[in-house]
């Protein structure tokens, strides 16, 4: 957005709307991006640079997926052009560079949001914090449909995989147990922290509490951005789980009536295109046909507004695997299909500079596709260079498997470093020094917060086995 923007004030009392244009593990997950985007964070708490943001959204996301793992099955059709499994140091590298990229997009999710804080207001309208416009548009950029697309294309894999090759996939209980013990613990943990220092006195706003615990707070127009600002992402993760676990095994089953490998692919296909351009018919009919405006956040919040930046990331995973090892790609086009989304997600960055306009309206969809090509650059290349070493390096990994935790406890901290006197003066000059801060304390505490409450959650994993059923870890005593 750029400077000077004229927006109303929202309510005073909230938190401005955090969004983050772009989970693995993180993801979730960012909404509106200018100073007119929805206000967020908790009920008592000051308004983000008393407005909401105006332009995109949010997400944000923490890494938020795991990659599942595919049982070949022999009597498909397929079972005998089924691709085999990447090498094992293969993998390791491509987690790296995950990592990496969530890395990346979790700080740039600190920033935009330190972006939205630091907005200022007067008689002459809202003043961004960054006053060159093209340097605005850059520490604006939004990633939360990045998270979208990459936990959607890691969940996805398996069950493309099964419906293209075939095989079987793990049973919705144990990738629903896996997914709740990967997002839940420290989520309910933050919610509820967060919530009793908002609510000091009972009984307090029992229903936003509510609806943050059951993930419906996308539902809420007057307060989708309460409590936690960010993790209003986390209720579209939870929805694309159980939107995948149905449609998956359905994909699955539907395919093995196909003896062409062609035709099972044109199928994956087709349904991620359809699922993509849904909601792209959704946003233009609201806002074109309807005349819905943006501050009708459940509208253009909602699953059915963006489900597209899920829908991108499963193609990429129908993608990957129908090419399999084939088609890699060189240098020579690597490069241009890495620098290419980049620019173009820059500019749809700048032109995003009204919350009414073509940019803005459509920055989810159009940024999912970017971030689409940007990661298939990355993933299906022949051999690493030095793009993967640097998203590989061991600061940079060390921060993306911390992200999740970033991404939740970041917004808290930030607004109790301002209310508390220890930031900048909201402004164009303390900017820099605000972001500064806010990053270091908001890293560490997420450091902490990934070995102190993420690790020993996930190893509630060993509860169960790999179908789901209760481990015996005492089997010569049950005898």
């Amino acid at each position: 957005m750029a400077a000077g923007d004229t927006r109303t004030a929202p309510p005073q009392g909230v938190v401005l709307a955090v969004s983050l244009r772009g989970d693995l593990l993180l993801q979730p997950l960012q909404e509106h991006r200018g100073p007119s985007g929805a206000p967020q964070g908790g009920a008592a708490g000051p308004a983000v640079a008393g407005h909401p943001a105006v332009r995109r959204r949010q997400g944000g996301a923490p890494r938020m997926s795991t990659l599942s793992t595919v049982n070949n099955n022999t009597h498909h059709p397929a079972a005998s052009t089924a691709v085999k499994p990447a090498q094992s140091a293969t993998g390791r590298r491509r987690n790296g560079e995950i990592q990496g990229y969530r890395g990346l997009a979790a700080m740039a999710t600190v920033v935009f949001h330190v972006w939205q804080q630091y907005f200022t207001y007067d008689q002459d309208g809202s003043h961004a914090p960054v006053a060159n416009p093209y340097a605005n548009a850059l520490v604006s950029l939004e990633v939360i449909d990045f998270f979208f697309v990459l936990s959607a294309y890691l969940l996805t894999l398996s069950y493309a995989r099964a419906a293209i090759d075939g095989g079987s996939t793990k049973p919705a209980r144990v990738f629903l147990f896996r997914r709740a013990i990967r997002i839940v613990p420290l989520y309910f943990l933050a919610i509820l922290f967060i919530w009793a220092t908002r609510n000091p006195s009972l009984p307090g706003d029992w229903a936003d509490l509510l609806r943050h615990l059951t993930f419906t707070q996308v539902f809420d127009k007057e307060q989708i951005f309460y409590t936690i600002g960010p993790t209003w992402s986390l209720s579209l993760e939870i929805m694309f789980y159980l939107a995948l676990v149905a449609l998956g095994p359905l994909a699955a089953r539907a395919c093995r009536l196909l003896r062409s490998r062609a035709a099972r692919v044109a199928v994956c296909a087709a349904g991620c295109a359809l699922l993509y351009i849904g909601p792209m018919v959704w946003i233009a009919v609201a806002h074109y046909g309807f005349e819905v405006p943006y501050t009708e956040w459940p509208v253009y919040f909602g699953p059915q507004a963006r489900f597209g930046g899920f829908a991108a990331g499963m193609g990429l995973a129908v993608l990957t695997v129908a090419l399999g090892d084939r088609g890699r790609l060189g240098p020579k086009v690597t490069i241009p299909l890495r620098v290419a989304p980049l620019v173009a997600l820059y500019v749809l960055s700048l032109l995003s500079a009204g919350p009414e306009d073509f940019a803005t309206t459509f920055y989810h969809p159009l940024s999912a596709v970017l971030w689409t090509v940007l990661l298939f650059a990355t993933l299906h290349v022949r051999k690493p260079g030095r793009w993967e070493a640097w998203l590989s390096a061991r600061w940079l990994t060390a921060i993306g498997l911390a992200s999740y935790s970033l991404f939740v406890w970041h917004e808290p901290i930030m607004l109790g470093l301002y209310e508390g006197g220890l930031l900048p003066p909201a402004g164009q000059e303390g900017f820099p020094f605000a972001v500064l801060i806010v990053l270091v304390v908001a890293l560490a505490a997420a450091l902490v917060s990934y070995w102190v409450i993420e690790y020993p959650a996930s190893l509630l994993g060993r509860l169960k086995d790999a179908k789901g059923r209760s481990r015996d870890f005492y089997p010569e005593v049950a005898r």
